[in-house]
């Protein structure tokens, strides 16, 4: 699998000079690239389908050459970053128009890039090298300045398959970085009959294991804590005339706020997914798959829960965490769908609507459970039924029936997704 590491570095001034005017001519061809795109799509959206002819990639990297010769500046800069360039370009459009077609109307095309924008160096496979704990990078700037910096040596990259290295600057803060992947090899996945199975919400996440134990990670929700702060600043800023020193003060200060809000959200899901992976003896994790976008457009209850769905760092970002370290100890994670867990009873199966106010699932059969434990069962039983045996799930519901105290009465613990008239679709390994 492949990882990423994000390092600082601190470039002297000539240095940081030459990473401006590297930078500059990448803005140009970006947006020079960008502007041609746009002058064909005018040219070809009135014909009709089969004689539209849109401008490729391919098309203008075979155009760098020539542009080399009229414009020499380009030859500044190496050949594989000019490359890079137009391909980021060119994976902007692919991301637009797969949202297009999914039918988000919100989606905006490429923008072009302003005067301020340092664009981001990146070296793909070549034009690095990584020796006695420095970084170099090849150029042909006229000023001739070596661009090599210090690696910390908590950072061993030497040993490491590097496959391709950025270098970028973190407008907010001034301060320079460089973000190297490289390939790194993990155990292989075996399954050991064990698994775990999260419900992810936006106030804890909630997991069940085949023994029908529950564990629980409580979200500290920081957003919360500095909603009515980041409020009262912005209100400040935006009863001051924009670009004066005071609005910028305040600008600034919000910003600040902002970014903080944002770490301490990461880097409780770093901490968080990384316990869930350490701390279970499954091999198998099982999460279910949501779209946070729907949950917050589609959904009747859904008033107030928009800024949480965003602020909370999204539920997709901590899955990508909690997926690349499982598998850097062999383990995997299953996404599965999750319509309907919350709604449906786990020892019954009957169906009800409950609004997200109501915190405990309440069934005629005498299930009375928190509504988050009875998803995290479902979700369960949800992926057993679909991947495992018919024992398996026997077993599970056994398990669960005898630790959770809140049944007084016996029921069968099995049941068919099959009655339920729904037809869930396939695990989604990642």
């Amino acid at each position: 699998m492949q990882l990423t590491q994000k390092i600082k570095i601190e470039p002297t001034e000539e240095q940081e000079e030459v990473l401006t005017s590297l930078s500059e001519v990448c803005r140009l061809l970006y947006n020079f690239s960008l502007k041609e795109r746009i002058e064909d799509w005018k040219k070809n959206k009135n014909k009709p389908k089969e004689d539209r002819n849109y401008i490729t990639y391919t098309e203008q990297q075979n155009k760098l050459p020539k542009l080399k010769e009229e414009y020499p500046r380009y030859n500044w800069v190496y050949s594989k970053v000019l490359q890079m360039t137009l391909k980021k370009l060119d994976a902007n459009y692919k991301s637009f128009f797969s949202l297009w077609k999914e039918g988000n109307e919100k989606a905006n095309p490429p923008r072009f890039k302003g005067s301020n924008y340092l664009t981001t160096l990146c070296y793909n496979q070549s034009g690095f090298e990584i020796k006695n704990g420095e970084i170099k990078f090849s150029h042909n700037h006229p000023d001739k300045i070596e661009l090599s910096f210090d690696i910390p040596s908590k950072f061993d990259l030497e040993d490491k398959n590097v496959k391709q290295v950025e270098i970028f600057r973190d407008e907010f803060k001034g301060e320079y970085y460089i973000s190297v992947t490289y390939k790194e090899e993990t155990p292989e996945y075996k399954d050991n009959g064990l698994y775990q199975a999260f419900d992810l919400g936006i106030t804890k996440h909630t997991g069940v294991n085949m023994d029908g134990k529950f564990v629980e990670f409580k979200n500290p929700r920081p957003d919360k804590y500095w909603q009515s702060k980041i409020e009262e600043v912005q209100s400040k800023r935006d009863h001051c005339k924009k670009g004066s020193n005071r609005w910028k003060r305040y600008n600034k200060k919000l910003k600040k706020m902002k970014r903080k809000c944002a770490n301490q959200m990461k880097d409780w899901q770093h901490k968080t997914s990384r316990k869930i992976v350490e701390n279970t003896k499954a091999n198998t994790i099982v999460v279910g798959d949501l779209n946070t976008k729907d949950m917050a457009q589609n959904n009747k209850y859904a008033e107030g829960l928009n800024r949480s769905l965003q602020n909370t760092g999204t539920i997709g970002r901590f899955v990508r965490f909690l997926t690349y370290k499982a598998k850097l100890v062999g383990k995997k994670v299953i996404e599965i769908n999750e319509a309907n867990t919350t709604k449906r009873c786990c020892v019954c199966g009957k169906k009800q609507e409950i609004p997200l106010h109501e915190r405990t699932y309440k069934c005629d059969c005498g299930n009375e459970i928190d509504r988050d434990r009875n998803s995290a069962v479902n979700i369960m039983y949800r992926f057993l039924s679909q991947e495992r045996s018919v024992d398996e799930q026997s077993s599970f519901m056994e398990g669960f029936l005898r630790q959770t105290a809140e049944h007084k009465m016996r029921v069968s613990p099995i049941r068919s997704w099959e009655d339920s008239q729904e037809a869930p679709s396939s695990p989604k390994v990642r």
